[in-house]
């Protein structure tokens, strides 16, 4: 006869059996993840939810895509007009001088980006990837939008500085392009935001060479008198705030994936159930602390050699984008190609489609059958070659030097995609999963760093070649892009032993 407590007379009771133990080969019931969810925390929220959700988050991913396009798009966009804006601002005394001003301009924004990388990871560490993402997005509206409207030197200077520094958004929205998936589709939330920035990168200056000026290009549709043709450079500034404020809206839609266990928000768990998550949480904090420590990381040269070697080329990219934008505007009489912001616009717009079908029709291809590490060399060295053609394109004109500029200009802006692929996954297969977030904070600040110093170097040696066309060594067009290639060199060399390890990096991949 059984008792109303469950025990039967006359025999001990017994112990209830012990709850089923996960060994870690198979995946969690639904029972067992329950514990380790707290209700109102977002990112355990999403991570009960990806437990499920086995298919890739398209739609997650299509907004991480838009929102790095167009917090991407102002960074080089000014390239091809910036020229036009120093010489109006009247800034330069002699019109060599142009490109001096005009590197400083380029150079504020990685400037700005080098002192604010680092507190920007730890804010989005601690308030969330979501909030850090929404200012990020809104500095480029309000900042861009003034740079646009700057008619001095300084305030140039100033709107472009700001920008780079509220701008804190690279560095997040890597890591939350792995955190807002299942592991299975990490490397595909890593590639869209490789590939929108890479895409970026020329559809940027595109819109600058087509849309700057518009008074002088399209006089039958802006006059002089409107606001487009008193502040001549504010239109392409104000398109790409227009699609900014258009991914500021979409990312309302983004899930956070921070964890926020002790704001006081969780509830339905009892006591001793939510003690118990507050100590694990607390013991893989502390584990991950550890993991993450940026001692640890500075001193890891798999990791440190593979950045180094990105900003190298980093570097080189950005000398370069300033470097021929400034060179084909300037004039025949300094060996420059004598073209409008809108020829260059058209040249730019035209890689960023070769861009586009490369990066989604060729390059899985080659990935397939060599990787994506091992082109890295061949495309360094083609890279440096074709620079060598560049100063003898000014001895051409018309149809021919179009055509070759246009072939050109999407050769040169393939290898540097296929470079920055290269290096990106490089940098994440030297550390764990853990450490990727402290990794790529480092790798971004050290990146803007070279960045900063490209555009201002790049500006100081254009004009100086401008002012030694003929000089007794090469004319000065041939020392410029002589110099950019050499950057190039000095990345490649560092592709090899002692400095690093190309076979470790492949078997890593």
């Amino acid at each position: 006869m059984e008792s109303h407590s469950g025990e039967v007379q006359g025999l001990p009771p017994t112990a209830p059996p012990p709850p089923p133990q996960n060994t870690g080969d198979e995946p969690l019931t639904t029972e067992e993840t329950k514990k380790h969810y707290h209700n109102g925390c977002p990112g355990c929220q999403l991570e009960e939810a990806n437990q499920t959700r086995t298919g890739i988050p398209y739609l997650n991913f299509f907004y991480i895509w838009i929102i790095c396009l167009t917090s991407t798009l102002p960074i080089q966009s000014l390239f091809p007009y910036l020229y036009f804006m120093i010489r109006d601002m009247k800034i330069a005394k002699q019109e060599e001088d142009i490109g001096f001003y005009a590197g400083f301009v380029g150079a504020s924004y990685f400037i700005g980006r080098t002192f604010s990388s680092v507190p920007w990871g730890i804010f989005a560490d601690k308030y969330g990837r979501k909030p850090c993402i929404v200012i990020s997005i809104l500095s480029v509206i309000v900042f861009n939008t003034l740079f646009g409207l700057s008619t001095r030197y300084w305030m140039a200077i100033v709107t472009r500085g700001l920008l780079g520094m509220l701008c804190g958004i690279l560095g997040p929205i890597k890591a939350y392009a792995t955190e807002v998936c299942r592991k299975e589709h990490q490397a595909l939330g890593m590639s869209l935001v490789t590939t929108s920035r890479a895409i970026a990168f020329v559809v940027g200056p595109a819109i600058g060479g087509f849309l700057a000026q518009p008074a002088e290009k399209y006089q039958h549709i802006f006059s002089k008198e409107s606001i487009f043709g008193r502040f001549p450079y504010f239109l392409p500034c104000f398109i790409i705030s227009i699609l900014a404020t258009g991914s500021c809206i979409a990312s309302i839609w983004l899930p956070e994936t921070l964890h926020f266990h002790n704001d006081g928000k969780g509830g339905g768990a009892d006591e001793e159930e939510a003690q118990m998550c507050d100590l694990n949480l607390e013991v893989g904090e502390a584990k991950q602390s550890s993991d993450t420590s940026m001692k640890n990381l500075l001193k890891n040269w798999e990791l440190m050699s593979a950045v180094i070697i990105y900003c190298i080329f980093s570097l080189h990219d950005v000398a370069y984008i300033e470097s021929f934008s400034l060179w084909a505007v300037s004039k025949r009489k300094f060996r420059g190609l004598s073209l409008t912001s809108q020829d260059v616009g058209i040249v730019l717009g035209i890689s960023g489609i070769g861009v586009l079908l490369y990066q989604f029709v060729v390059y899985p291809v080659i990935a397939k059958y060599f990787g994506p590490i091992r082109p890295l060399r061949p495309a360094a060295i083609l890279s440096i070659l074709l620079l060598t053609v560049y100063p003898f394109m000014a001895n051409l004109q018309g149809p021919e030097l179009k055509v070759l500029i246009n072939i050109a200009s999407i050769l040169k802006n393939v290898f540097s995609a296929t470079i920055t692929t290269a290096c990106n996954i490089l940098q994440n297969t030297a550390v764990t999963q853990k450490q990727r977030g402290v990794a790529n904070g480092i790798s971004v600040t050290l990146m803007s760093l070279f960045k900063g110093v490209a555009p201002a170097g790049a500006g100081i040696l254009f004009s100086w070649t401008q002012k030694h066309v003929t000089g007794l060594f090469l004319p000065g067009n041939q020392i410029l892009f002589l110099v950019i290639s050499m950057v190039a060199v000095i990345g490649l060399i560092l592709t090899f032993k002692p400095f690093f390890s190309m076979s470790n990096a492949l078997k890593r991949s």
